[in-house]
Protein backbone atom coordinates (compact mmCIF):
# COMPACT_ATOMS: atom_id res chain seq x y z
CA UNK A 1 0.00 0.00 0.00
CA UNK A 2 1.40 3.41 -0.96
CA UNK A 3 1.68 6.35 1.40
CA UNK A 4 -1.22 8.10 -0.37
CA UNK A 5 -3.39 4.99 -0.13
CA UNK A 6 -2.68 4.72 3.60
CA UNK A 7 -3.47 8.41 3.98
CA UNK A 8 -6.84 7.93 2.27
CA UNK A 9 -7.65 4.97 4.49
CA UNK A 10 -6.68 6.63 7.78
CA UNK A 11 -7.91 10.22 7.70
CA UNK A 12 -11.14 12.15 7.37
CA UNK A 13 -11.17 13.32 3.75
CA UNK A 14 -10.82 17.03 4.46
CA UNK A 15 -7.93 17.80 2.11
CA UNK A 16 -7.31 17.39 -1.58
CA UNK A 17 -3.78 16.04 -1.34
CA UNK A 18 -1.27 16.83 -4.06
CA UNK A 19 0.21 13.73 -5.75
CA UNK A 20 3.65 14.37 -4.25
CA UNK A 21 5.57 12.74 -1.40
CA UNK A 22 7.71 15.46 0.16
CA UNK A 23 10.89 14.29 1.88
CA UNK A 24 12.68 17.60 2.56
CA UNK A 25 12.79 21.32 1.87
CA UNK A 26 15.60 23.77 1.26
CA UNK A 27 15.20 27.51 0.76
CA UNK A 28 12.25 28.00 -1.58
CA UNK A 29 12.37 24.40 -2.86
CA UNK A 30 10.70 21.13 -1.92
CA UNK A 31 12.11 17.72 -2.84
CA UNK A 32 10.08 14.55 -3.40
CA UNK A 33 10.78 10.86 -2.88
CA UNK A 34 11.14 10.34 -6.63
CA UNK A 35 14.06 12.79 -6.78
CA UNK A 36 12.25 15.82 -8.22
CA UNK A 37 12.69 19.43 -7.09
CA UNK A 38 9.81 21.92 -6.96
CA UNK A 39 9.90 25.69 -6.56
CA UNK A 40 7.29 26.39 -3.89
CA UNK A 41 5.38 29.59 -4.62
CA UNK A 42 2.85 29.20 -1.84
CA UNK A 43 5.12 28.33 1.09
CA UNK A 44 2.76 26.29 3.23
CA UNK A 45 0.15 28.95 2.30
CA UNK A 46 2.03 31.99 3.58
CA UNK A 47 3.62 30.21 6.56
CA UNK A 48 7.28 29.63 5.66
CA UNK A 49 8.47 33.22 5.59
CA UNK A 50 12.16 32.23 5.58
CA UNK A 51 11.65 29.16 3.42
CA UNK A 52 12.72 25.67 4.41
CA UNK A 53 15.66 24.81 6.64
CA UNK A 54 16.68 28.35 7.51
CA UNK A 55 19.69 28.03 9.85
CA UNK A 56 18.53 30.75 12.24
CA UNK A 57 15.17 29.05 12.77
CA UNK A 58 16.67 25.56 13.06
CA UNK A 59 19.18 26.75 15.64
CA UNK A 60 16.49 28.48 17.68
CA UNK A 61 14.34 25.31 17.71
CA UNK A 62 17.29 23.10 18.65
CA UNK A 63 18.50 25.38 21.43
CA UNK A 64 15.06 25.83 23.02
CA UNK A 65 14.12 22.13 22.72
CA UNK A 66 17.29 21.29 24.66
CA UNK A 67 16.20 23.64 27.47
CA UNK A 68 12.53 22.68 27.73
CA UNK A 69 9.77 21.98 25.22
CA UNK A 70 6.76 22.81 27.37
CA UNK A 71 5.87 24.22 30.74
CA UNK A 72 2.47 25.58 31.66
CA UNK A 73 1.47 29.20 31.27
CA UNK A 74 1.67 29.55 35.04
CA UNK A 75 5.34 30.30 34.39
CA UNK A 76 6.94 33.36 32.83
CA UNK A 77 8.86 32.10 29.79
CA UNK A 78 11.76 33.94 28.18
CA UNK A 79 10.93 32.85 24.58
CA UNK A 80 7.39 34.22 24.98
CA UNK A 81 8.65 37.52 26.35
CA UNK A 82 11.28 37.82 23.61
CA UNK A 83 8.76 37.19 20.82
CA UNK A 84 6.15 39.49 22.40
CA UNK A 85 8.77 42.25 22.64
CA UNK A 86 9.55 41.88 18.94
CA UNK A 87 5.85 41.88 18.04
CA UNK A 88 5.17 45.06 19.99
CA UNK A 89 8.25 46.68 18.46
CA UNK A 90 7.23 45.85 14.90
CA UNK A 91 3.51 46.51 15.28
CA UNK A 92 3.30 49.27 17.89
CA UNK A 93 0.62 47.36 19.84
CA UNK A 94 1.31 47.16 23.58
CA UNK A 95 -0.46 43.89 24.47
CA UNK A 96 -0.05 40.31 23.22
CA UNK A 97 -1.85 37.01 23.80
CA UNK A 98 -0.39 33.79 22.36
CA UNK A 99 -2.46 30.84 21.15
CA UNK A 100 -1.90 27.93 18.75
CA UNK A 101 -3.41 28.98 15.42
CA UNK A 102 -5.15 31.65 13.42
CA UNK A 103 -8.56 30.22 14.21
CA UNK A 104 -7.81 30.41 17.94
CA UNK A 105 -6.65 34.00 17.50
CA UNK A 106 -9.97 34.82 15.83
CA UNK A 107 -11.92 33.13 18.63
CA UNK A 108 -9.93 35.02 21.25
CA UNK A 109 -10.46 38.35 19.51
CA UNK A 110 -14.18 37.52 19.21
CA UNK A 111 -14.31 36.88 22.97
CA UNK A 112 -12.45 40.09 23.78
CA UNK A 113 -14.86 42.08 21.60
CA UNK A 114 -17.90 40.47 23.24
CA UNK A 115 -16.49 40.97 26.74
CA UNK A 116 -15.58 44.59 25.99
CA UNK A 117 -19.00 45.24 24.50
CA UNK A 118 -20.97 43.55 27.29
CA UNK A 119 -20.47 46.46 29.69
CA UNK A 120 -21.34 48.96 26.96
CA UNK A 121 -24.56 47.34 25.71
CA UNK A 122 -22.85 46.43 22.43
CA UNK A 123 -23.35 42.89 21.14
CA UNK A 124 -23.18 42.84 17.35
CA UNK A 125 -20.05 41.60 15.55
CA UNK A 126 -19.89 42.43 11.83
CA UNK A 127 -17.87 40.57 9.23
CA UNK A 128 -17.77 40.91 5.46
CA UNK A 129 -18.67 38.84 2.42
CA UNK A 130 -16.17 36.35 1.00
CA UNK A 131 -13.95 36.63 4.08
CA UNK A 132 -12.15 33.66 5.56
CA UNK A 133 -11.44 33.69 9.30
CA UNK A 134 -11.09 29.97 10.06
CA UNK A 135 -13.15 26.84 10.61
CA UNK A 136 -14.52 27.27 14.14
CA UNK A 137 -18.14 28.13 14.90
CA UNK A 138 -17.24 31.70 15.80
CA UNK A 139 -15.34 32.20 12.57
CA UNK A 140 -18.10 30.59 10.49
CA UNK A 141 -20.64 32.91 12.12
CA UNK A 142 -18.77 35.85 10.55
CA UNK A 143 -18.48 34.34 7.07
CA UNK A 144 -20.99 33.82 4.27
CA UNK A 145 -19.63 31.28 1.82
CA UNK A 146 -21.88 28.20 1.61
CA UNK A 147 -18.88 25.93 0.96
CA UNK A 148 -17.62 26.71 4.46
CA UNK A 149 -20.95 26.97 6.30
CA UNK A 150 -23.44 24.51 4.81
CA UNK A 151 -24.57 21.90 7.32
CA UNK A 152 -22.81 23.42 10.32
CA UNK A 153 -25.51 25.77 11.62
CA UNK A 154 -27.08 27.19 13.65
CA UNK A 155 -24.42 29.83 14.11
CA UNK A 156 -23.76 32.32 16.89
CA UNK A 157 -26.33 35.09 17.41
CA UNK A 158 -25.65 38.79 16.96
CA UNK A 159 -23.34 38.20 14.00
CA UNK A 160 -23.85 39.99 10.69
CA UNK A 161 -22.09 39.64 7.33
CA UNK A 162 -22.11 42.77 5.17
CA UNK A 163 -20.92 43.26 1.59
CA UNK A 164 -17.14 43.77 1.36
CA UNK A 165 -15.96 47.02 -0.22
CA UNK A 166 -19.49 48.45 -0.26
CA UNK A 167 -19.25 51.74 1.69
CA UNK A 168 -22.99 52.38 1.50
CA UNK A 169 -23.74 49.06 3.19
CA UNK A 170 -21.72 50.09 6.23
CA UNK A 171 -24.31 52.75 7.09
CA UNK A 172 -27.06 50.14 7.28
CA UNK A 173 -25.23 47.58 9.45
CA UNK A 174 -23.11 49.66 11.85
CA UNK A 175 -24.63 51.51 14.78
CA UNK A 176 -24.68 51.96 18.55
CA UNK A 177 -25.17 48.21 19.14
CA UNK A 178 -22.03 47.29 17.16
CA UNK A 179 -19.30 45.86 19.39
CA UNK A 180 -16.75 45.14 16.66
CA UNK A 181 -16.04 44.87 12.97
CA UNK A 182 -13.61 42.26 11.65
CA UNK A 183 -11.98 42.50 8.25
CA UNK A 184 -9.05 41.38 6.15
CA UNK A 185 -7.40 44.39 4.51
CA UNK A 186 -6.44 41.94 1.77
CA UNK A 187 -8.84 39.03 1.51
CA UNK A 188 -6.71 35.95 0.90
CA UNK A 189 -9.01 33.00 0.27
CA UNK A 190 -11.38 35.26 -1.68
CA UNK A 191 -8.77 35.80 -4.37
CA UNK A 192 -6.34 38.45 -3.03
CA UNK A 193 -8.84 41.31 -2.90
CA UNK A 194 -7.63 44.51 -1.20
CA UNK A 195 -9.96 46.75 0.78
CA UNK A 196 -10.75 50.05 -0.95
CA UNK A 197 -9.69 53.45 0.36
CA UNK A 198 -13.31 54.68 0.39
CA UNK A 199 -14.45 51.65 2.40
CA UNK A 200 -11.80 52.30 5.05
CA UNK A 201 -12.66 56.00 5.12
CA UNK A 202 -16.37 55.32 5.80
CA UNK A 203 -15.50 52.62 8.35
CA UNK A 204 -13.24 55.03 10.23
CA UNK A 205 -15.91 57.73 10.24
CA UNK A 206 -18.58 55.38 11.60
CA UNK A 207 -16.15 54.03 14.17
CA UNK A 208 -15.72 57.57 15.45
CA UNK A 209 -19.48 58.03 15.59
CA UNK A 210 -20.43 54.73 17.28
CA UNK A 211 -17.30 53.70 19.20
CA UNK A 212 -16.97 50.07 18.09
CA UNK A 213 -13.78 48.02 17.93
CA UNK A 214 -11.99 47.17 14.69
CA UNK A 215 -10.36 43.75 14.42
CA UNK A 216 -7.82 43.29 11.61
CA UNK A 217 -7.39 39.68 10.50
CA UNK A 218 -3.70 39.64 9.50
CA UNK A 219 -3.29 35.86 9.67
CA UNK A 220 -2.34 35.57 6.00
CA UNK A 221 -1.30 39.15 5.26
CA UNK A 222 0.76 39.92 8.38
CA UNK A 223 4.36 39.30 9.32
CA UNK A 224 5.88 41.43 6.58
CA UNK A 225 4.24 39.67 3.64
CA UNK A 226 2.96 42.86 2.03
CA UNK A 227 6.16 44.86 2.59
CA UNK A 228 4.84 46.26 5.86
CA UNK A 229 4.52 44.25 9.04
CA UNK A 230 0.72 44.52 8.90
CA UNK A 231 -1.32 44.97 5.74
CA UNK A 232 -3.62 47.44 7.51
CA UNK A 233 -0.68 49.89 7.54
CA UNK A 234 -1.16 50.38 3.79
CA UNK A 235 -4.66 51.71 4.52
CA UNK A 236 -3.64 53.87 7.49
CA UNK A 237 -6.04 51.77 9.56
CA UNK A 238 -5.21 51.48 13.26
CA UNK A 239 -7.27 48.54 14.56
CA UNK A 240 -7.96 47.82 18.22
CA UNK A 241 -7.19 44.12 17.84
CA UNK A 242 -5.03 42.23 15.35
CA UNK A 243 -4.97 38.48 14.79
CA UNK A 244 -1.73 36.87 13.61
CA UNK A 245 -0.54 33.32 12.91
CA UNK A 246 1.04 31.56 9.91
CA UNK A 247 4.64 32.99 9.70
CA UNK A 248 5.06 34.03 13.32
CA UNK A 249 5.88 30.49 14.53
CA UNK A 250 8.61 29.83 11.99
CA UNK A 251 6.61 26.86 10.68
CA UNK A 252 5.46 25.66 14.11
CA UNK A 253 1.86 26.13 15.33
CA UNK A 254 1.48 29.58 16.86
CA UNK A 255 -1.07 32.37 16.81
CA UNK A 256 -1.27 35.76 18.48
CA UNK A 257 -3.68 38.54 19.33
CA UNK A 258 -2.34 42.08 19.51
CA UNK A 259 -4.32 44.75 21.34
CA UNK A 260 -4.32 48.44 22.17
CA UNK A 261 -4.62 49.95 25.62
CA UNK A 262 -8.36 50.35 24.98
CA UNK A 263 -8.83 46.58 25.33
CA UNK A 264 -5.79 45.80 27.51
CA UNK A 265 -7.84 45.26 30.67
CA UNK A 266 -10.70 43.30 29.11
CA UNK A 267 -9.31 39.87 29.98
CA UNK A 268 -8.39 39.02 33.55
CA UNK A 269 -6.93 35.81 35.08
CA UNK A 270 -9.35 32.97 34.43
CA UNK A 271 -11.42 34.65 31.70
CA UNK A 272 -9.37 33.19 28.83
CA UNK A 273 -6.43 30.85 28.47
CA UNK A 274 -4.71 28.01 26.65
CA UNK A 275 -2.61 24.98 27.52
CA UNK A 276 -0.25 25.02 24.57
CA UNK A 277 -0.53 28.61 23.35
CA UNK A 278 2.84 30.35 23.34
CA UNK A 279 4.74 27.06 23.21
CA UNK A 280 8.36 27.99 24.00
CA UNK A 281 9.85 26.16 21.01
CA UNK A 282 7.38 27.83 18.64
CA UNK A 283 8.06 31.22 20.25
CA UNK A 284 11.82 30.73 19.91
CA UNK A 285 11.36 29.89 16.22
CA UNK A 286 9.07 32.89 15.76
CA UNK A 287 11.56 35.21 17.42
CA UNK A 288 14.21 33.96 15.00
CA UNK A 289 11.94 34.83 12.07
CA UNK A 290 11.27 38.36 13.32
CA UNK A 291 14.92 38.93 14.21
CA UNK A 292 15.85 37.95 10.66
CA UNK A 293 13.11 40.23 9.33
CA UNK A 294 14.71 43.15 11.19
CA UNK A 295 18.39 42.29 10.74
CA UNK A 296 18.21 41.82 6.96
CA UNK A 297 15.66 44.56 6.17
CA UNK A 298 13.62 41.79 4.57
CA UNK A 299 10.44 43.84 4.30
CA UNK A 300 12.15 46.25 1.89
CA UNK A 301 13.21 43.25 -0.18
CA UNK A 302 9.59 42.07 -0.15
CA UNK A 303 8.47 45.49 -1.39
CA UNK A 304 11.06 45.54 -4.19
CA UNK A 305 10.58 41.94 -5.30
CA UNK A 306 6.82 42.31 -4.99
CA UNK A 307 6.88 45.26 -7.37
CA UNK A 308 9.03 43.24 -9.76
CA UNK A 309 6.68 40.25 -9.54
CA UNK A 310 3.62 42.47 -10.03
CA UNK A 311 5.14 44.08 -13.11
CA UNK A 312 5.89 40.71 -14.69
CA UNK A 313 2.38 39.44 -13.95
CA UNK A 314 0.88 42.57 -15.47
CA UNK A 315 2.95 41.97 -18.60
CA UNK A 316 1.49 38.47 -18.79
CA UNK A 317 -1.99 40.00 -18.59
CA UNK A 318 -1.10 42.26 -21.49
CA UNK A 319 0.35 39.42 -23.55
CA UNK A 320 -2.47 36.93 -22.83
CA UNK A 321 -5.64 39.06 -22.58
CA UNK A 322 -7.98 36.12 -23.26
CA UNK A 323 -6.48 34.11 -20.37
CA UNK A 324 -5.59 36.72 -17.74
CA UNK A 325 -7.94 39.32 -16.27
CA UNK A 326 -6.29 41.18 -13.38
CA UNK A 327 -3.35 41.31 -10.98
CA UNK A 328 -4.07 42.19 -7.33
CA UNK A 329 -2.25 42.40 -4.04
CA UNK A 330 0.75 43.88 -2.24
CA UNK A 331 4.33 42.75 -1.78
CA UNK A 332 4.50 38.97 -1.95
CA UNK A 333 0.77 38.43 -1.48
CA UNK A 334 -0.33 38.48 -5.11
CA UNK A 335 -3.19 37.10 -7.15
CA UNK A 336 -3.53 36.63 -10.90
CA UNK A 337 -7.19 36.31 -11.84
CA UNK A 338 -7.80 34.14 -14.89
CA UNK A 339 -10.73 34.11 -17.27
CA UNK A 340 -11.12 30.38 -16.63
CA UNK A 341 -10.71 27.70 -13.97
CA UNK A 342 -7.19 27.86 -12.57
CA UNK A 343 -6.97 24.12 -11.81
CA UNK A 344 -5.43 23.10 -15.15
CA UNK A 345 -2.81 25.86 -14.78
CA UNK A 346 -1.88 24.61 -11.31
CA UNK A 347 -1.44 21.08 -12.68
CA UNK A 348 0.57 22.25 -15.69
CA UNK A 349 2.86 24.35 -13.49
CA UNK A 350 3.39 21.45 -11.08
CA UNK A 351 4.29 19.15 -13.94
CA UNK A 352 6.94 21.71 -14.90
CA UNK A 353 8.40 21.89 -11.38
CA UNK A 354 6.63 24.91 -9.88
CA UNK A 355 3.99 24.77 -7.16
CA UNK A 356 1.30 27.44 -7.33
CA UNK A 357 -2.05 27.59 -5.60
CA UNK A 358 -5.50 28.41 -6.93
CA UNK A 359 -8.13 30.07 -4.74
CA UNK A 360 -11.64 31.30 -5.48
CA UNK A 361 -11.63 28.93 -8.49
CA UNK A 362 -9.98 31.34 -10.96
CA UNK A 363 -7.23 33.13 -9.00
CA UNK A 364 -3.63 31.96 -8.95
CA UNK A 365 -2.32 32.91 -5.50
CA UNK A 366 1.37 33.65 -4.98
CA UNK A 367 2.52 33.74 -1.35
CA UNK A 368 6.07 32.39 -1.61
CA UNK A 369 8.74 32.50 1.08
CA UNK A 370 9.77 36.10 1.64
CA UNK A 371 13.33 35.11 0.69
CA UNK A 372 12.27 34.23 -2.87
CA UNK A 373 14.76 35.58 -5.42
CA UNK A 374 14.18 37.49 -8.63
CA UNK A 375 15.56 34.56 -10.61
CA UNK A 376 12.91 32.35 -9.02
CA UNK A 377 10.24 34.92 -9.83
CA UNK A 378 11.47 35.04 -13.43
CA UNK A 379 11.37 31.25 -13.59
CA UNK A 380 7.76 31.29 -12.38
CA UNK A 381 6.72 33.92 -14.92
CA UNK A 382 8.55 32.18 -17.77
CA UNK A 383 6.87 28.89 -16.90
CA UNK A 384 3.45 30.55 -16.76
CA UNK A 385 4.16 32.03 -20.17
CA UNK A 386 5.01 28.56 -21.49
CA UNK A 387 1.81 27.11 -20.02
CA UNK A 388 -0.35 29.91 -21.44
CA UNK A 389 1.30 29.63 -24.85
CA UNK A 390 0.63 25.88 -24.86
CA UNK A 391 -3.04 26.54 -24.25
CA UNK A 392 -3.07 25.74 -20.52
CA UNK A 393 -2.49 22.04 -21.00
CA UNK A 394 -0.19 19.85 -18.90
CA UNK A 395 2.75 18.39 -20.83
CA UNK A 396 2.49 14.75 -21.99
CA UNK A 397 3.53 12.18 -19.40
Amino acid sequence: MTLHERDTELFFHTYKRLPLEIIRGEGAYLFTADGKRYLDMFGGIAVNALGYGHPRVLQAITDQAARYIHVSNYFVQEPQVRLATLLTRLSGFPRVFFCNSGTEAIEGAFKIARKWGSSRDKREIVGFSNAFHGRSMGALSLMDRPSYRDGFGPFLPHCTVAPFNDPAALHSVLGPNTAAVILECIQGEAGIRPVSTEFIHVLQRLRGAFGFLVIADEIQSGGGRTGKFLACEHSNLRPDLVTLAKPIGGGLPLGAILGTQLVAGTLQPGTHGTTFGGNPVACAAGAAVLEELIATNLMQQVTDNGAFFTGRLMQLCSDFPTICKEVRGKGLMLGLELAQDGGPVVTAMRDRGILVNCTDTTVLRFVPPLIVSRDQIRETIDTLRTVFTAGVQPPPQ
